[in-house]
């Protein structure tokens, strides 16, 4: 049974968001961004879902996804800001680019997003026995 657990899946969207973000403003990080991102906010929601590998992978799934639609979302607004200030027709042809746009980066952020929750979910936390026996 697949277990959701938001917060494992909100720190995996903000590591993923984050990167994402800064790949996207840096020319150097572009290529590799997405990808990147995807894995290491992925591993990070399977590994704090500490709920094996299936949970793992749908937690990261869940955490690329948001956070790629979240970096697309705010990349689309900084680029249409932009060319509505210098009053040219980018706006227009970036609107009907944004339908593309967002599967791709959706697509790159939550399919290795994935993996990363599935190899997040193989290496499960080990918390202390003191943590989990209450005291007497």
């Amino acid at each position: 049974m697949v277990v959701t657990k938001w917060r494992a899946v909100a720190i995996g969207f903000a590591i993923t968001a984050i990167l994402s973000l800064v790949a996207g403003f840096v020319p150097q990080l572009a290529i590799l961004g997405g990808g990147v991102a995807g894995i290491i906010g992925g591993w990070a929601a399977g590994y704090y879902a500490n709920s094996g590998r299936v949970s793992g992978a749908w937690n990261g799934f869940l955490a690329g996804s948001i956070g790629a639609l979240v970096a697309v979302t705010i990349l689309v607004l900084a680029g249409l800001t932009i060319s509505l200030v210098e009053l040219s027709l980018g706006g227009v042809f970036a609107t009907i680019g944004v339908a593309f746009a967002i599967l791709l980066f959706v697509l790159i952020g939550a399919i290795p997003a994935t993996i990363g929750g599935l190899i997040g979910g193989l290496s499960p936390r080990t918390e202390s026995e003191d943590a989990e026996r209450p005291t007497a």
